[in-house]
C-alpha cells in the first residue's frame, strides 16, 4: 500500500508510503488520495485529516516515469488523478493538517498552500522546480503563493526553482511552526486531536467562512495552469529537462532561446 489511510479517534491520516522511491506520487497514489478525502468530507467518524509522510522524506512530487507515461490525459479534457486529487483538496470540507519532514518537491509544496495548519521538522526542505523542468506553476501555486508569502518572494520560489529551508518557510507564512523531527508528528497529532474535540459544525463553518469565495478562484487558477501545464509537456524544454533527468546529466537550454 503506498498510500496508508486509517481513521482514529476522529483523525483521518494519509501517510505516504513509498520509501523505497521516496515517496514519488503515482497516479494511483493520487487517486487513492482524493478517494479519501472525498470519502472525508461525509463520514461522521472523520473530524480532521492529516497528511504526512516518512521522517526521511515527505514526497519528491511526481514520480516521473509514471507522470510521462500518463502525460496525454493531462492535456485531455478528462480529469486524471492527479486533478482529482487537487480538486479534493481544495474542497475538503474539514481541516487539513500537513507534517512535513525532509524533502517536499513539487507539488509536495503546493498541496501545503490547500492545507489549514502546516507544521514542519527542522529537517524539511520545499522546493517547486517547475521551470527547471521546462514547466509552469500547479496547483494554483502561482496565485495562492503571492497572497501567502508577497509577491517578490514567491517569484523568487517559482522562477528559480531553488529549495528553501522550513526556517524560511516559516518566515514566508507558508509553515505554521517549525519542530524538532521526533516532536513533529506527535505535535501534528495533538493538534488534530483537539480539533477533533470541537464541535464538528462550527470546525466546518469556520473553515467554510475564512474560505469565503476562494474555492472557486482556485478552480479557476488551476484549470488555467493545468492548460498550460499540459500543453508545455510536449515541448522541446520539458522534454530536454526529463531526459536529462533519467539521463543524470545537466539540462541544457540554451539551444532553445
Amino acid at each position: 500500500m503506498e498510500i496508508l489511510t486509517q481513521i482514529n479517534d476522529g483523525i483521518l491520516t494519509i501517510n505516504f508510503n513509498r520509501p523505497e522511491k521516496k515517496n514519488a506520487i503515482t497516479f494511483g497514489m493520487y487517486q487513492a488520495m482524493a478517494d479519501a478525502l472525498n470519502a472525508s468530507n461525509d463520514d461522521k467518524n472523520v473530524s480532521v485529516v492529516v497528511i504526512t509522510g516518512k521522517p526521511e522524506i515527505f514526497t519528491a512530487g511526481n514520480d516521473l516515469e509514471d507522470f510521462m507515461k500518463n502525460a496525454a490525459s493531462l492535456a485531455s479534457s478528462d480529469m486524471p488523478p492527479v486533478y482529482q486529487f487537487m480538486h479534493a483538496l481544495n474542497d475538503a470540507q474539514k481541516p487539513v493538517i500537513a507534517a512535513v519532514s525532509g524533502n517536499a518537491v513539487g507539488i509536495g509544496t503546493t498541496l501545503l498552500m490547500h492545507c489549514d495548519l502546516v507544521y514542519a521538522a527542522d529537517n524539511a526542505k520545499f522546493s517547486m522546480p517547475f521551470t527547471q523542468l521546462g514547466l509552469c506553476p500547479e496547483f494554483a501555486s502561482s496565485m495562492v503563493l503571492p497572497q501567502i508569502a508577497g509577491y517578490q518572494r514567491a517569484a523568487e520560489k517559482l522562477l528559480l526553482g531553488e529549495a528553501f529551508s522550513a526556517q524560511e518557510a516559516h518566515e514566508m507564512g507558508l509553515v505554521n511552526k517549525v519542530l524538532p523531527l521526533e516532536e513533529l508528528l506527535p505535535y501534528a497529532e495533538k493538534q488534530a486531536a483537539k480539533i477533533a474535540a470541537l464541535p464538528a459544525k462550527s470546525i466546518r463553518l469556520t473553515k467554510s467562512l475564512m474560505k469565503a469565495n476562494q474555492p472557486q478562484a482556485i478552480r479557476d487558477k488551476m484549470n488555467e495552469e493545468n492548460a498550460h501545464f499540459g500543453a508545455m509537456l510536449s515541448q522541446p524544454e520539458a522534454r530536454e529537462a526529463m531526459m536529462a533527468f533519467f539521463q543524470k546529466r545537466k539540462p541544457d537550454f540554451k539551444q532553445f532561446n
